[in-house]
Order: C-alpha cells, then structure tokens, then sequence
C-alpha cells in the first residue's frame, strides 16, 4: 500500500476525502482509510492532511541496501529538483551530495523528457486520433480505473522516467541498478523498471542521516547525457513548451488541465464528446512543482520561478553539440507503451436508489439538499451513494450532525431540568421523613398531658359560676387547649404512614364532595370548568378529599375581602388533572420555594399550623402524582393571585 493512514493521528475532517480526485477514501467508525485498490497514488491527502496522518509508504531502507550491495547504481533526479533544494545556490553541490550516498551515477530526467516530448510531438501531428498525455502516472491510473473507455486515447509513449531509465541501461549497462529521485508517490509503483523511487524530502532525509552537507562534499555535474529544454517540464504545460507546441487558443489544438478539480473536469467533457478535434495534457498536481514529495508549505509560483530560471540557466550554458550527439544516440530508443484498463467505476445509482439513506440524513425534499461539500463529496446524492456502498457515513454531513447536535443539546437540558426537578423532589420527600418521624414523636408525648389539661379546664369552667372573675380565664385555657389539639391532631395526621387505599372515584364526585365539607365564605364564588372526558380514576377519596380542603381552605383564607375560586379539571389518556386558583393576595417570591415545608406559614400567629401544605404534598406523592404552585403577588402587573395543579396517574403505579 502507497498511501496508508496513521490512525492515531486522524482526527476525521473529511479533508482527505474532499482532495481525494478517486474517492479512494473511506469512512469506517469515525476512521479515514485509504482503499488501495482504489487509490491512483495521487498523495494529495498527504499535502492536505493537517495533521500527519496520511502518509506514504518510505522507501529510503530499500535504498539503502541497494547502495550496500554490490550493484551499480544510477539515481535518476526529476528536473523539479530546483522547486525542492532552492537552499543548495549550485546544483553541481548537490549532485555531489546524491553520489556521496554512494550512487555511481547520477543523470537528469530531463533528458528522457526531451525524448518524450520529441515523440508526442510526432504522435500529435501524424497520428488522425486525439491523445491524452501519458507522462503522470496518476492521471494514467485515473483513466485506467475512472474512464477505461478512454484508456485508447492515452499517448503510448512512456512516461520521462521510464525513457531516461532504458537510456541508464543502455549507456551504463542492462544490469545497472535505477533509483528515480522526484517529487511523486505515484512514481514508485509507476513500472517495474525502476528499482527503486524515493521522493525528494526522503532524499533530504538520507543526506541528514549520513550528515553529508553542502560543505562537506565535491561538487561535480549530471553524468550524461544531460537534458535540454526538457529541464522546464515539471511546471505547467511544461511537456508543450518541452516539445514546442503551440497551445494557442487560436490555432491549437492542446488542452492543458491541471489539478484535480481541473483534470477531472477536462477526462469528464472529453468523454462526453463535448471537447472535440483536441489534444489533452493534464497533470494530476499543480506541475509536477507541488507534487506531494516536496517540503510542504512551498509556493506555487516561487518553485515554478526556480524552475524556470534553472531551465533558462541550462540552456543558456548547454554544450549543443553534445546535447543533440546524445539525442540523436537515443531517438530510435523504443519508447512505447500499451495501457490497459483496470475498471474500478462504482455502480452507478441514482437518488431513487438511495432516497432511503436521503432521508436518515434528514433530506426529505429537494431543498434540504444543500450540496455544501463539507463531507467531501460534491452533492448529497453523490454522499449517499458512497454510503450506500460503505465509502462513507451518515454522520459525514455537517447540516446532518449540527441538526443532531442541537437536537441532543435540547434532550439534555430537558433531562437536566427533570433530573433537577428529581433532586428538588427527594430533597422535599427527605425532608417530610425527617419531620414525619419528628412530629410523630412530639405529638405522642403530647397527646396524654394535654388530654388532661383539657379535661380539668372543661371541668373547671362547668363548675365556675356566671360573673366569676376566674371563668374568662378558664375560656382562654379552653380555646387554646382545643387549639393544642388541633395542632397534635394534625401532627399525627402528617406523620401518619397511610397506604393509599386506591378506589375507582370520579374526578367530579371528589371535588363536589370537598366542596360539600366545607363552609363557603359568602363573598367568594365557586366557578367549576369541566373539561373531562373520562373523569374516573384510581385515587385515595378520603385523603385526596383532605388535599382539595387544605388547598380551598387556604385559597378562602387569601381572599378575605372575597373573590374568586375556578376549579378546572381536565383529563389526558394516562392522568387526570384537578387545577385550584384564587384571586387572592399571591404567595411572595421568596416564600414559594417553601410552601410545601412543614410548619412554614404566611399566616399569622394562632390562624395556621404549617402543616397543610405539607400534607397534601405528602398525599400526592404517596399517588405517584404532582403538585405545583403558580402565584402572582404583583399587582402592578394584572392579575393576583396563586392557582395549584395537582396531576394524578389514572392507574395505580
């Protein structure tokens, strides 16, 4: 495998799969691999990848053990070179560097490329049919696997690699050993005629960790033959400039594309039919100048100055005589090649196909369609396809997962506010344990002295005569005693551990009921609003009838200058609701958040104990149900006035 990922390091951005021309990338449980059968050794995720983790397969150990062995070996350096080693001002110093490795020779590409360009020349201007340029390895294998209708139309001539290795073989021997240096991935598994390929920041990395230095070597030049012109073809329609065809927009008849957007659009339109009468060169890359074998971070148009101003050097001092000796040597060198088709299309399918998968992603019309690319595929369809095929994942879409997201963030804060309401709850259910143990105890201890007290008091006062000083007294131990009563009274009725004793009872019969058991102020109205369906429900009649007096109780009592009592019941499939509301003074807002403590009241001394709120509370927890207060104390702003909804399962739980 060329191109593999380091997981560790993937952090999912879907970059890779944006920048991958083949879409040889797929996404598997949040991971981004390379699918190898797939993958034209482009490299263009290793320049994209932010973060490290999609690497190329390093062949420097190889290297090394060539060198070892007893072998002649030949490096072979691509003429991007300049773009690479603009640090090294003399390129005779670095060819010093590369043969202090230990190669025996080291030769230009550029030769081959002049070679190259000579027989594309003579192909475009005798042959009747249309080429697309063979020379970059990746656009070969895009076509091979992408367009295999097209693998016809590419130029059967080898790349200039490959012609400057059979001119290796031929000058220095058939078993001279070759190492191409250059700026490819895709070149090291280009042809089985290369040994070996390394790229020019592995080269880099060779030469640090045999610390050879521009100082510390001899400068000497390429050994022959030297290339010509050939020196500019690594920058865009280097090949046409190489071969000196004109690519007028007038009179040529070239296309030049490069890039992966650029090319895929260009192989696209050829075969489609819509580009006619047309040559093609296309380079996978920016020129072979941003070729994923560089130093990263490099500028465009900086490596193609460097380029160019090497080229123009070249040709200012080559020795001509020379040059053409060679070339005209090798111009019978056989420079062919048969390409053949490698189908790796995926089966095409249509949004009918996939609308299933349309739909997870929430895109249920046209228009939820947005195309934004941010999972790397061009359209939404184009996405679900590659789902559908395992290439890719729901969770991809970016519109999909921000959807998603709020989603989730709604969900927990919902479950935040229950779990608090939960925790508020047990805090309230603790508390009523604690004070129920407690008044159990005071009101046992209490109940047998304080029977006495009543007792003799009654027995007192019977015995007193009209008009005698101490009976007035004896009324006020009387009352006050009774007062005792209803106080201990209703500590037993709070501490009491009643099981509910659940009855069929209508909704209906138990308000009536509550409202029957009490005396009704003669300045307050009673308004009843029944909204029932099913009115009927599993309840505890005696002790819900004990909640809905407490609550109309203290609702007559917020009124004193009389108002207004609405009774609203309502009903659901599962519960039954019963909601009191006053016109009354209100509850403060400080004082809400006590309400159903035991023994807090806004009554005054002598008029409340504390305990009824307390109570019904307890009571409707005991039935699984909810008791909440609403209260308006302001009356600045409309309405006063506190209404309490109780909400009780229809089922005993």
């Amino acid at each position: 495998m060329l191109v593999y990922t380091i997981k560790e390091l993937c952090r999912t951005c879907y970059t890779c799969v944006r920048e991958c021309p083949a879409k040889a990338i797929r996404i598997v449980g949040g991971q981004a691999e390379v699918i190898d059968e797939r993958c034209i050794a482009c490299g263009n995720c290793t320049k994209v990848c932010s973060q490290g983790a999609k690497v190329f397969l390093n062949t420097t150990d190889r290297v090394v053990k060539l060198l070892e062995s007893n072998s002649h070996v030949a490096a072979i350096v691509a003429p991007s070179f300049p773009a690479e080693f603009y640090d090294i001002p003399d390129y005779h110093i670095l060819v010093g560097m590369i043969k202090d490795l230990g190669f025996e020779y080291v030769a230009e590409v550029s030769f081959g490329a002049d070679l190259v360009a000579d027989r594309y020349k003579r192909l475009v201007s005798e042959s009747k049919n249309y080429y697309i340029s063979s020379d970059c390895p990746s656009i070969v294998n895009y076509v091979k696997f992408y367009h295999p209708g097209l693998v016809d139309n590419l130029a059967p001539v080898v790349s200039p690699m490959v012609a400057m290795s059979r001119v290796i073989r031929e000058k220095y021997g058939k078993e001279t050993k070759i190492v191409f240096i250059g700026p490819c991935v895709a070149k090291k598994a280009e042809s089985t005629e290369i040994d070996e390929a390394i790229t020019f920041t592995e080269l880099r990395d060779m030469l640090a960790d045999k610390a050879i230095t521009a100082d510390s070597c001899t400068p000497v030049d390429f050994d022959q033959p030297v290339g010509g012109r050939g020196a500019i073809f690594p920058v865009a329609r280097g090949l046409l400039q190489t071969a000196k065809i004109s690519d007028n927009a007038i009179t040529g008849n070239i296309i030049a594309a490069e890039g992966r957007i650029d090319f895929q659009g260009a192989l696209k339109e050829f075969e489609a039919g819509l580009i006619k009468n047309q040559h093609m060169e296309l380079l996978c890359c920016e020129g072979c100048i941003m070729g994923p074998g560089l130093s990263k971070n490099g500028r465009q148009y900086n490596r193609r100055s460097l380029v160019s101003s090497y080229a123009n050097s070249k040709m200012e001092n080559i020795d001509s005589e020379n040059w053409q000796k060679y070339f005209d040597e090798f111009i019978t060198l056989d420079l062919s090649v048969k390409h053949k088709p490698v189908d790796h299309k995926i089966e095409t399918l249509d949004e009918y196909d996939v609308n299933d998968i349309l739909i997870r992603m929430g895109k249920k019309t046209k228009k939820d369609q947005l195309d934004c690319g941010a999972c790397g595929y061009e359209s939404c369809i184009e996405h679900a396809i590659a789902i559908k095929k395992g290439l890719a994942e729901v969770e991809m879409c970016l519109p999909y997962t921000i959807e998603k997201l709020h989603k989730s963030v709604t969900d927990l804060a919902l479950s935040n506010e229950k779990l608090s309401s939960m925790k508020q709850a047990l805090k309230q259910s603790e508390k009523l344990a604690h004070m129920g143990q407690l008044s159990a105890g005071i009101a046992h201890e209490l109940n047998n002295p304080l029977g006495v007290v009543i007792m003799y008091s009654n027995i007192l006062l019977e015995e007193s005569k009209e008009g005698d000083p101490v009976r007035e007294d004896l009324k006020l131990i009387v009352d006050q005693a009774g007062r005792c009563k209803k106080i201990v009274a209703g500590l037993l009725n709070f501490a009491r551990k009643n099981q509910v004793n659940h009855q069929n009872v209508s909704i209906k019969e138990l308000v009536n009921h509550s409202l029957e058991s009490l005396i009704i102020p003669a300045k307050i109205k009673i308004i009843i609003d029944d909204r029932t369906t099913n009115p009927e429900a599993m309840l505890d009649l005696e002790q819900m009838m004990q909640v809905l007096t407490n609550l109309l109780k203290n609702a007559f009592d917020a009124m004193p200058a009389g108002g207004t009592v609405n009774i609203k019941m309502e009903d659901t499939l599962s519960d039954v609701i019963i909601e009191i509301s006053d016109t009354g003074t209100g509850i403060r807002e400080e004082d809400r958040a006590k309400i159903f403590e035991p023994f807090f009241t806004t009554k005054s001394i002598g008029k409340g104990t504390g305990l009824g709120l307390a109570t019904a509370y307890g009571i409707v927890k005991m039935h699984k149900g909810q008791i909440t207060a609403n209260s308006n104390d302001n009356p600045d702003k409309g309405a006063t006035g506190t209404s309490f909804k109780i909400v009780l399962p229809r089922r005993k739980e």
